[in-house]
């Protein structure tokens, strides 16, 4: 059992490794072999035996996918293959997506992944299972990196979905695929299309064909926002939870049968084990073998194959196994959050079960198990989500059994007799539960910025122990290790200091100027509030702003502003174009304010005919602390850079310059830079964007004054604090990951 929790500990080890090297622990592995059973080592032996497995292991299978990416030089060329569609195809308002199996590539020296992403500009028009050969454009692994919210790059990883693009031209329809997976494919769609035929685009639909057969899109994004709020999220897809449901279901069913049919050469316990397995991989063969579906079948075959061995294997032996088993199985599972929680709450119940002479009641051992898994869940939840909403004990006290015991037999059951009454009935019990966590949807939320390693790594074991059997001693002393998930607050800037946090948005621009007591959010950008901005600055524990200064009406400077100023008010909005925003107030020159030392100016926009556009129109804002300063441009072009060079030539200085326009061939003239002499020079653009973003001439000039670049695209969320000695932060280079491309690529 050692080996197999070192195992274990060696996968999970790649996790804060940014590339893992695999020779050299699988052969200290092979060393250390013929040793192992030297008795006065044995267990040190073992257990570096085992930390050298699964080091070795997961470094072999990365770097196996590693050889598969799309190369850089291949990105955004045309490449022609052949490729079969799996899975269902995704319909959306700006047309639909899929996932092409790649096949063959006829494009000569071209590499790509065994599966790609394709976007199409119309309704899903390819059919699941059938085969294309197609010419597309591809952009790799490479997504905004921030150090909050949604890792994409760390979600295509998990999902081995490497590379995504578009169609260059109408592609040519091949032969359908015929293997399992293509009739597989073809039934789910089938269902899908009938749920949709009987009851419409509705919501009540979608939840139905989640349950029935893992396909979520038709999901609504207000019901996702629900399901967040009130905590069920794992009960609105096919689960671990929902496949150990059926699978028992199976068993009990079968229970029934053998105690009439006793069978003659098998233990009937070994038979209702496997029957239960057996059900459980048609469901999830029904659910096209997701991620998560392919976890629990395999968590439930290691636990069916220990139990054959005919051996007496304690409850957290199986426990260890089958998560052994899981990560032989797909080391990459590891960076997908269900993973933990799964597991955690399977721990969680078999702790509070330790120690007990007797099992308690049925409604005492439910109150045991919400207490345990909630408890536990704590942690996991406020590290990949940074909130858990206060009700959810509640709600999936209520909606467990709602969900997994009467919604989804139901909806199974519809969806196989050819009668459309029971998919309206399950219907009915959808529209029901949805109700029910709308009542719920408005509690509060217990939300932490984000939280360092020793912290939350105390908060797991201060959850351990205060769930910890009968007998432990100091169990109330575990909250003092929990306490510091409610206290702990992000180190802010001393007075006269100032931090600038540029985001990685995409194609746009954000920034977050922040002070010892004042924060200021300079632009939006354009990618939607909730994927982006908001989980930044909830994990920068910003819950208000002082001010947000809208630079000028352009979409991907001001696009999220709306859903972000509703989540996170602020006191004052400047605008560059005022007309644009209700109560803005338009940025002058000559406004000033001081906060925590730190002075702030406004120098544009000035008084410009209309048509100048936007651009002319950005505000351009000047933060000087003790030690440094800062200049925020927006998108002004090269005239209005002519204009402040003429008006305020070496008061233009400053240590910091946010490259106007993105680095656009318009901007950044000789004068502008040598008035303003920046020491660094923050390009906030994004990855391949269609407007060559920054030009390769701009890039020149910034170079020939020996003025470092750093650029969102590249290095992702850059932090800079301009104190006596500024630090310079950024997140690909800071945080290396295997799954994160590289700074610089």
């Amino acid at each position: 059992m050692i080996w197999l929790i070192c195992f274990v500990a060696g996968v999970v080890a790649t996790l804060a490794l940014p590339l893992p090297e695999w020779r050299l622990p699988l052969a200290l592995a092979a060393l250390l072999w013929p040793w192992r059973a030297y008795l006065p080592w044995r267990p040190a032996l073992v257990a570096a035996m085992g930390l050298a497995l699964g080091l070795g292991w997961a470094g072999w299978r990365i770097e196996q996918r590693r050889a598969s990416l799309l190369p850089p030089a291949w990105e955004l060329r045309a490449i022609e293959f052949e490729g079969a569609v799996r899975g269902v195809p995704q319909a959306s308002a700006g047309g639909s997506s899929l996932t092409l199996e790649v096949e063959r590539v006829l494009t000569k020296g071209a590499v790509l992944p065994r599966q790609v992403r394709l976007f199409l500009r119309d309704r899903p028009t390819w059919p699941a299972a059938s085969r294309w050969r197609v010419t597309a454009r591809f952009r790799g692994a490479h997504a905004t990196a921030n150090p909050y919210g949604f890792d994409a790059e760390r979600w295509m990883w998990a999902n081995d979905v490497l590379a995504s693009g578009a169609p260059l031209m109408p592609a040519r329809r091949l032969d359908d695929a015929g293997d399992m997976q293509g009739r597989i494919d073809r039934a789910r769609a089938g269902v899908v299309e009938r749920i949709r035929r009987v009851l419409g685009p509705s919501r009540e639909g979608g939840l139905i064909a989640a349950l029935t057969v893992g396909v979520q899109h038709g999901i609504d994004r207000r019901d996702w926002q629900l399901f967040a709020r009130t905590g069920v999220t794992h009960l609105m897809a096919i689960s671990g939870l929902h496949i150990g449901i059926v699978a028992g279901i199976a068993g009990w069913l079968a229970g029934a049968v053998l105690k009439r049919l006793p069978p003659r050469r098998l233990a009937a316990r070994l038979l209702l084990v496997w029957i239960s397995l057996a059900a459980a991989a048609v469901y999830a063969t029904l659910a096209g073998l997701s991620v998560p579906t392919r976890r629990t079948l395999c968590t439930l075959a290691a636990i069916t194959l220990m139990l054959q061995l005919r051996r007496a294997f304690t409850s957290f032996q199986l426990w260890w196994g089958a998560l052994a088993a899981v990560l032989l199985f797909d080391p990459f599972a590891v960076l997908a959050p269900g993973l933990w929680l799964s597991f955690g709450m399977v721990a969680a119940l078999l702790i509070v079960a330790r120690g007990r002479r007797r099992p308690p009641g049925h409604f005492h051992a439910a109150l045991l198990a919400q207490w345990a898994t909630g408890v536990l869940s704590l942690v996991p939840l406020l590290l990949f989500f940074g909130k858990v909403p206060l009700l959810s004990p509640l709600a999936n006290l209520l909606a467990i059994p709602y969900v997994s015991l009467l919604l989804t037999p139901l909806a199974l059951l519809a969806v196989a007799l050819p009668l459309d009454g029971p998919l309206q009935v399950t219907a009915w019990l959808c529209a029901r539960l949805l109700d029910g966590l709308a009542l719920l949807g408005n509690g509060p939320q217990f939300a932490v910025p984000g939280l360092p390693g020793p912290v939350w790594l105390g908060g797991l074991c201060g959850a351990l122990w205060l769930i910890a059997p009968r007998g432990v001693p100091g169990r109330g002393l575990a909250l003092l290790l929990l306490l510091p998930l409610g206290v702990y607050r992000p180190p802010l800037p001393d007075a006269g200091v100032f931090r600038v946090t540029v985001f990685d948005v995409g194609q746009g621009l954000s920034v977050l100027i922040a002070t010892e007591r004042h924060r200021i959010l300079f632009d939006t950008g354009a990618l939607a509030a909730e994927a982006v901005l908001l989980p930044q600055l909830a994990g920068l524990g910003v819950s208000r702003l002082d001010m947000a200064i809208l630079s000028h009406h352009d979409f991907d400077h001001d696009g999220a502003a709306p859903a972000l100023l509703q989540a996170v008010p602020a006191e004052r909005v400047l605008a560059g174009q005022p007309e644009s925003w209700r109560g803005a107030v338009p940025c002058r020159p000559g406004q000033r304010w001081q906060w925590d030392g730190v002075r702030f100016v406004m120098l544009a926009p000035a008084s410009l005919p209309l048509e100048s556009g936007n651009n002319a129109r950005s505000c351009v804002l000047l933060v000087s602390g003790r030690y440094h300063a800062a200049l925020l441009t927006g998108d002004i072009p090269a005239v209005v850079e002519e204009e402040l060079v003429r008006q305020l030539g070496r008061g233009l200085a400053a240590t910091i310059l946010l490259v106007p326009h993105h680095g656009s061939r318009s901007s950044s003239s000789a004068a502008f830079l040598d008035a303003v002499r920046p020491r660094w020079a923050i390009v906030s653009a994004g990855y391949r964007n269609r407007f060559a973003h920054p030009h390769p001439e701009v890039l020149r000039r910034y170079r020939e004054r020996g003025i470092r670049l750093l650029r969102t695209d590249l290095d992702g969320a850059i932090t800079l604090e301009a104190g006596a000695l500024p630090t310079v932060s950024t997140f690909r280079g800071d945080f290396p990951r295997y799954w994160r491309a590289p700074p610089g690529t």
